[in-house]
């Protein structure tokens, strides 16, 4: 798949923007802050339905308007297919596919498919088990919608049982027959947890076998390296645990068990690199992931992905550059940087450039 054109209108700094773009490497230069990752972003949003930077659609609207607009249009398996994106001030985001409105977003997930690599993903190790969890989430629902309808429902249930909880916390009158009432939300959120979490197994499975060989390649087969999935609770004792934890939950006024705070851990020969590793191997260790990602998605959805680079590759050494950039030869890729002396240019002979600044792009090299 590729995407063959996109239009933004009122979108961050973008007036009114129409851009057609090349199947291969598309490379977006020029200073910070004039709208390179805006136009990553906004490929992400009509891919996954939300941003990678906000929770807030009202952020991606320019500032003095209430509404805007995107438009892409992306070529899979010999058609095209046409993606719209409305973002309102006021009121929740909706998007059509080939001009068919959609009744929930999640409907859009599956297609377009896309990886981003951003210097915030070099983070990913040392970040908190909330960002490793995303990265978890974000893709098991570009993989599998079912997940993503999994994934809505559980939080939902997660927020009304804690409401319950609080209220049982404040509670002194009928005590007993709202806690009848608590039995009915833990059936329904560990048949739910349960089915998290073992898609969630599936994946780290599939994607350690993805990994392995990519990080021996990339450290001179000097380095093994696991992924190891931390879950907070078994399915097998998720019930036992669930009502063992109910008083205490009771006290907090919040569910202290489930797959909310699940974890993920990286381990090269042997060594939790969260609390041994260097920052190099830490990067390796990232970069790794980031293409072992793509072959899953690959190899899952029988196509290629999109892949967007927002400026990672000033981040890398010349070696991981390197490396990066001869497992994309098939992708269709967006590339930030602010300079083109950032790039190996050798590998980005026959790529596309566009030069971006204040809101407007500007398609060839100016040297």
């Amino acid at each position: 798949m590729f995407i063959q054109s996109v239009s933004l209108e009122s979108f961050r700094n973008y007036t009114d923007l129409s851009i057609d773009l090349d199947s291969k490497i598309n490379i977006f230069y020029g200073a910070n802050a004039q709208g390179k990752t805006n136009l990553l972003e906004a490929i992400y949003l009509c891919a996954t339905g939300r941003s990678h930077r906000t929770s807030y659609d009202r952020e991606m609207i320019r500032w003095d308007l209430d509404q805007a607009h995107i438009k892409l249009i992306l070529q899979k398996e010999e058609r095209q297919q046409k993606i719209d994106m409305h973002l309102r001030r006021n009121s929740k985001k909706g998007a059509a596919l080939n001009g068919v409105p959609l009744q929930k977003l999640g409907d859009l997930l599956g297609t377009l498919h896309v990886v981003m690599f951003s210097p915030e993903d070099l983070a990913l190790i040392k970040s908190g088990p909330k960002e490793r969890r995303r990265f978890l989430d974000i893709e098991l629902c570009q993989l599998y919608p079912v997940y993503y309808y999994d994934l809505q429902q559980y939080h939902r249930l997660l927020k009304q049982r804690n409401h319950l909880l609080k209220t049982l916390q404040r509670k002194k009158e009928r005590k007993n027959d709202l806690v009848e009432t608590l039995s009915i939300w833990d059936e329904q959120l560990i048949s739910l947890g349960s089915r998290i979490i073992e898609s969630r197994e599936e994946f780290i499975n599939q994607l350690n076998e993805k990994i392995r060989p990519i990080h021996s390649h990339i450290t001179g087969k000097k380095e093994q390296l696991t992924i190891r999935y931390e879950q907070d609770i078994s399915i097998e004792e998720y019930e036992k645990k669930l009502n063992k934890s109910r008083q205490r939950d009771i006290e907090q006024g919040n569910t202290s068990v489930g797959p909310h705070r699940d974890d993920l851990s990286f381990w090269v020969n042997g060594m939790d690199i969260r609390l041994y590793g260097s920052q190099g191997q830490q990067r390796s260790v990232v970069l790794s992931l980031k293409l072992g990602e793509i072959e899953l998605v690959k190899e899952t959805i029988d196509d290629v992905p999109v892949l967007l680079l927002d400026d990672v590759l000033s981040e890398l050494d010349s070696q991981r550059q390197a490396y990066l950039m001869d497992y994309i030869s098939d992708l269709q890729t967006f590339l930030t940087c602010t300079g083109v002396e950032d790039l190996l240019l050798n590998k980005f002979s026959g790529s596309t450039f566009y030069h971006v600044k204040e809101g407007k792009i500007k398609k060839g090299f100016e040297g």
